[in-house]
């Protein structure tokens, strides 16, 4: 398969790039099905995918999925302030700033060399309001003033899991308070069997928002595979009909559990804390030779 992508890539007179940045090797293969679209990958593992032509286009599923709730926060086209935790190519900054114009977002990437290659190799339209702080998440986090985000997304992956510090109460005081009343916080979380961490992570954000909904691939929640889950929560209502029938119309469908149901999932698991937090697990050896995140 990936030489396939390579050569059809070739043929259209693109060639892929790669530099060592401080999480490993990035490199940025062409998609052959998408004249001016890439994919990023870091130590071979794929982080995001950018079409240069079609910034609304999101490719990987749990993208689509945030994507979704970017366009549920507030009115179609109407401006909004978002915070992202995790930069990778900038894709979901750039969802959101051809999709809202006149948008005002922060980017905190710790990572100043990987976003210095996507910057030179993919860059960004003038006059988006698009800011990048090399730091990070959870410094970058306490720099951002009280009430100012209508969004917090965190995207944050090092070797391909999430930082232990990320993932915690006290984390999460830190996020509402960056949020203006009726917020939206979205995670990006990946886990496998037996989703111990995943279900730690909900039953976290459960104890900080009073709503909150999961979504992802139905293999994943049943714990048959490793996979990306999207936790949206506020503290007021979530559109959970609208992000169900959304997700269920994805090209790879997805299922949404709130309620009862994401009770019943998260089960006993406990509020992790700064003091017992670990990373996310490692993904399976392969699992990326198989499938697009």
């Amino acid at each position: 398969m990936g030489r396939q992508r390579r050569s059809a890539a070739a043929r259209q007179g693109r060639e892929a790039a790669a530099e060592q940045v401080g999480g490993g090797l990035a490199e940025l293969l062409p998609d052959p099905d998408r004249p001016q679209a890439w994919q990023l990958l870091l130590d071979g593992a794929p982080q995001s995918h950018v079409d240069l032509a079609d910034p609304a286009h999101l490719d990987f599923s749990y993208q689509r999925r945030i994507g979704h709730a970017i366009d549920l926060l507030a009115p179609p086209g109407r401006p909004v302030r978002v915070l992202h935790l995790g930069g990778g190519a900038l894709t979901l900054a750039r969802y959101t700033a051809a999709t809202r114009p006149r948008s005002t977002q922060q980017v905190v990437e710790m990572d100043t060399a990987l976003t210095a290659f996507v910057r030179e190799h993919l860059p960004l339209p003038d006059g988006w309001r698009i800011r990048v702080r090399g730091t990070d998440a959870r410094a970058g986090l306490a720099r951002v003033a009280d009430g100012w985000a209508d969004l917090v997304v965190a995207d944050v992956f090092q070797g391909a899991r999430t930082p232990a510090h990320l993932g915690t109460a006290e984390f999460l005081t830190e996020v509402r308070r960056t949020l203006r009343p009726g917020g939206w916080y979205a995670a990006n979380l990946a886990d496998g069997p037996p989703l111990a961490h995943l279900r730690a992570q909900t039953a976290t954000v459960r104890d900080a928002f009073a709503e909150l909904c999961l979504t992802s691939d139905p293999a994943v929640l049943r714990g048959k595979r490793f996979g990306n889950a999207v936790l949206l929560a506020a503290d007021g209502p979530l559109p959970t009909t609208e992000l169900t029938r959304r997700a269920a119309g994805d090209p790879h469908p997805g299922r949404l559990l709130h309620g009862r149901d994401l009770a019943d999932f998260t089960g006993g698991a406990r509020v992790v804390t700064d003091a017992t937090a670990t990373a996310s697990p490692a993904p399976p050896a392969g699992v990326f030779d198989r499938r697009r995140s």
